[in-house]
């Protein structure tokens, strides 16, 4: 580890970080570019480094070293069993990252190309089948010496029915303020508190505490930010991931789901079951889901997760917020509701016939 001294101050100029961070590395430095700053609890800044050897890409990480190990594990497991994402370039000591002033920093090569376009069926399919491969390549996996087994605990029937019980607490903050936006929800919550209470129960019907599936139906490498941004094309063809901040080991369905979401959201593709088919049939080339885990992926996105959320979010922050744009994403939300109907409807017969045959 390159320990580099302490300090109070975090924010670094573009010199500074040539001359105390950079400089660690067997590169000249031609040029550096802020590409991307978050000055939160989980401060993160990205540079566009240009060297003398290719474009590069630093990154200050949010997470500490035992994490940073685990994620470093990950991405080489993952490059050796042909999926490629950047791997951690080393200093002149052989160091796959810089400590200065108590704050991590990685180099990785910078990724040429174009993230993921939802909008083209086969970008869809092979980040799908991609995802299988993740999944599929997890078995076995064992972090290096040193590492922090991130590993989720979550709990679906406990995390969703909560969530649930959220819903009719917020039915009555609702009816209480009967401000505009209370009017669209309670308008709405009688679909999505009948999504929420069936999504509960299927649940109900599942045995977490067995293996739901294969090998790694239970615990696998997840990214859990698998979205196009994310996900990169390199002018040579090659399907890139990258930023696994989030990678921990847990239920395959839980990183389908995310993936899914992100795309069903869309206006684009509001809800549409062909293209929910196209991704899982991509996907299954790699690793076929158990009936249980189709059950578990029905009931995650059978349930009103955003509508869930926006509301949650408006009365929390509600003499803060920004109220015409919260009504604005609430109305996006229940406008897709016959779509996410239909979509429901589909995928219970599609389940039903799967795993009838």
């Amino acid at each position: 580890m390159e320990l580099l001294g302490t300090a109070d101050n975090i924010l670094f100029p573009i010199d500074e970080l040539k001359s105390q961070v950079l400089s660690h590395y067997n590169f000249e430095i031609l040029d550096i570019e802020n590409i991307k700053f978050k000055d939160t609890e989980k401060q993160r800044a990205v540079y566009k480094v240009t060297t003398n050897k290719g474009i590069k890409c630093l990154k200050k990480v949010y997470y500490k070293e035992d994490d940073l190990l685990f994620l470093y594990s990950v991405i080489e497991w993952l490059n050796l069993r042909g999926i490629h994402c950047p791997k951690f370039i080393s200093t002149k000591k052989g160091f796959k990252f810089v400590n200065y002033h108590d704050n991590l920093f990685i180099l990785t090569d910078w990724i040429d190309g174009r993230k993921c376009d939802y909008d083209n069926i086969d970008d869809v399919k092979a980040i799908a089948e991609n995802l299988g491969k993740i999944h599929k390549s997890s078995k076995n996996f064992y972090p290096i010496d040193g590492s922090k087994i991130r590993q989720s605990d979550k709990d679906y029937l406990y995390s969703y029915n909560k969530h649930f019980l959220q819903l009719l607490d917020i039915s009555n903050s609702a009816f209480r303020i009967k401000d505009k936006f209370s009017k669209i929800y309670l308008d709405n919550f009688d679909y999505n508190i009948e999504k929420a209470k069936e999504s509960i129960y299927i649940l109900s019907q599942i045995d977490f505490s067995k293996k739901i599936g294969d090998d790694v139906s239970n615990c696998a490498i997840c990214h859990l930010d698998y979205v196009n941004k994310n996900i990169i094309f390199s002018k040579d063809g090659k399907l890139h991931v990258i930023d696994f901040d989030r990678t921990m080991l847990d239920m395959p369905v839980h990183d389908i789901s995310v993936f899914l979401r992100r795309i069903l959201k869309r206006e684009k593709t509001s809800w549409d079951f062909e293209t929910f088919i196209n991704a899982m049939e991509s996907y299954e080339k790699i690793r076929k889901l158990s009936y249980d885990e189709y059950m578990l992926l029905y009931a995650i996105l059978m349930f009103p997760q955003k509508f869930w959320k926006i509301s949650r979010d408006y009365y929390k922050n509600i003499k803060e917020c920004n109220k015409e744009s919260f009504i604005t994403i609430l109305r996006k939300v229940t406008n897709q509701q016959k779509d996410h109907e239909n979509f429901c409807i589909e995928l219970k017969k599609y389940i039903f016939k799967k795993f009838k045959e």
